[in-house]
Formats: structure tokens, sequence, C-alpha cells
């Protein structure tokens, strides 16, 4: 390699290492300023991320390389990965979202280019479980220690509310209001909101707390948080999604089960049984009511099939 390449190459990895810079500017200023949660701002680090590497492969660091093609060529580098419509339109957005950012506090001298008038990709329906599913599932923690106990009441917990896994997992001992059946949720950007218990899910709640949850505690210390791994910690995302996985399979469910199927079921078994849309995006903590009204669609999806199977023209 010739001095002048050698230049070259250093002037590149130059830029990009002020590029990874700004990327970790602006997720500062995503967690300072907007709150966001840690999961989500893995999210934006993982797609800027992606965003800089494809900058530095198109020799377009410097800005002044860029015209209307920087997002055609974006969006072709995504696709040539394999990545879903709607990954690839999330990761556009969080990159214009960052560029904007630039542009504001003086980084970049010029707006960015226009955003490409694409349709919004249309949003796969959730995968839920039946009622029936639901019970199945329910059934499988063992009960005769205290890891089952703990699970059975996770399991219950999150069916009767619509938790998060992360609004589950983090919740304290304080959010909980057995006597009123209440949970106070921390959910995303610091919002509160309050959700009903069910009687059930109150009651292996209780059950878990006096039975189980005093057995996990560490001699040492203890924690607040309410559901516990067996060394008496917080129990990570990792584990529970295990536990699901593994309670699906012995239920002889079939269906890809995760936490996040039991809160997409919740929805969808209120909107049946005739829930208000609007009180089922305050359940499910939504801003906005767009993103509760996929679940309507999960109906829709029911009706026809029902409607085939029973229609005698259908």
């Amino acid at each position: 390699m010739d001095a002048g390449n050698r230049a070259r190459g250093t002037n590149r990895a130059c830029v990009r290492a002020l590029w990874e810079e700004w990327v970790d500017s602006f997720l500062d200023y995503l967690r300072r300023e907007r709150q966001l949660s840690p999961h989500t701002l893995n999210a934006y680090a993982v797609d800027l991320n992606q965003f800089v590497d494809y900058l530095a492969r198109a020799d377009r660091l410097e800005p002044a390389r860029w015209d209307a093609s920087l997002w055609e060529g974006f969006i072709y580098y995504l696709r040539r990965r394999s990545m879903s419509e709607s990954s690839v339109a999330r990761k556009l957005s969080a990159a214009r979202a960052f560029l904007r950012y630039l542009h504001r506090r003086g980084t970049l001298s010029e707006e960015p280019p226009e955003a490409l008038e694409r349709a919004r990709p249309h949003r796969a329906l959730p995968n839920t479980l039946t009622p029936s599913e639901v019970r199945r599932l329910l059934l499988q923690p063992p009960l005769d220690n205290p890891l089952g106990i703990r699970d059975r009441a996770m399991l219950e917990v999150m069916y009767a509310t619509g938790l998060r896994v992360s609004e589950l997992l983090g919740l304290r001992m304080e959010q909980l209001n057995l006597a009123d059946r209440v949970i106070r949720v921390q959910g995303k950007r610091g919002r509160e909101r309050l959700v009903p218990l069910t009687e059930t899910a109150t009651y292996w709640l209780q059950r878990y707390l006096s039975e189980a949850r005093p057995k996990l505690y560490p001699k040492r210390e203890r924690s607040d948080c309410v559901f516990l791994n067996e060394r008496g910690g917080p129990l990570s995302r990792i584990a529970f999604w295990n536990k699901i996985k593994l309670y699906a399979a012995s239920a002889g469910i079939t269906k890809n089960v995760t936490p996040h199927t039991l809160r997409h079921s919740f929805a969808v078994h209120l909107l049946s049984g005739g829930a208000d849309l609007r009180a089922v995006q305050e359940l499910l903590g939504h801003s906005d009511i767009t993103t509760t009204q996929v679940y309507t669609q999960v109906n829709l999806e029911r009706l026809k099939e029902v409607y085939k199977r029973s229609h005698p023209r259908a």
C-alpha cells in the first residue's frame, strides 16, 4: 500500500470513529431527554451502527457525497441482509432521526437528504394463543417447588394484566396493592398506569409471596424485586423466555410462544369479549391508539376464518 492509500485509509478510520462518537451522543440524548428504556436504546444502537457501517462501505461518511440515493443505497444494503420490511422501515426511521439530531445541534451544516416516499409496511399480525391454549400453558409449572409456584404466578399475572416482559420483571414490592387487586406499572418513558388484577392472578401472586419467595432470599441480603431467581436476584428476560418455551412445548402448543405472546393474547381476548379499544390501549400502556388497533385485525382475520368454515357459499 502506498503512502497515499495509507493516508486515505487512516482518514476513513478517523471519520468513522467520529461517527461512532456521534452515535453515542445521540443515544445519550435519547436516554436523558426522552427517557427511553435500555431495551429500546439497544435497538437504536444496533440500527445506527448498521447505518454507519453502510456509510463506510459505500464511501459516504462525508456528507458531501450524499444525495437522494443515500436512502436507496441504505435500503439495498439492508435487504441484502434478508431483513423484513418492518425492520428496514425501523432502521430507516432511526437513521433519519439521528441525522436530524446532528443537523439540529449543528454537527451537520446542511439538512440530510429528503426521505423517500414509501408506503407504510404492512404490520404482521401478532401471534396469539386461544383461551384453551392459555389454560394449558398456565397449568404447566410444577407446584412442588418455589420456582414452579413463581412461574405459575408470573404467567397468571402476565395474562391477567398484559404487562410487557420488562414491566413484569421490573416489578417492585411497593408497586403491588393486593388488597385492592391493582398493580402500579412503570411503563415506557417513565409513564405510570394502574392495571387491575383478576382474582385468580391475585391468589397465585399471594401464594408465591407467602410460600415461595421467602425461600428464594439469599442469606446475606433481600431484594425488593417481586420475581426472583434461584439465587435471590432479579430474574432475567432470557431465563423467563426459556421457561415459557419449555412450558409451551410441554403443553403441546406448536406455535412460537414468547413472553409477548401472552400480552398479545390478553389484548385480543379482551377485544373479543367486547372491551373498548381505548380501555385496552390504557391497559397496555400504548401512547398511540394505532398501535392497539393491530389487535382488531386479528379479530377480523378470525371472523373471516369462521365465515369461510361456516357459510355455504364462502
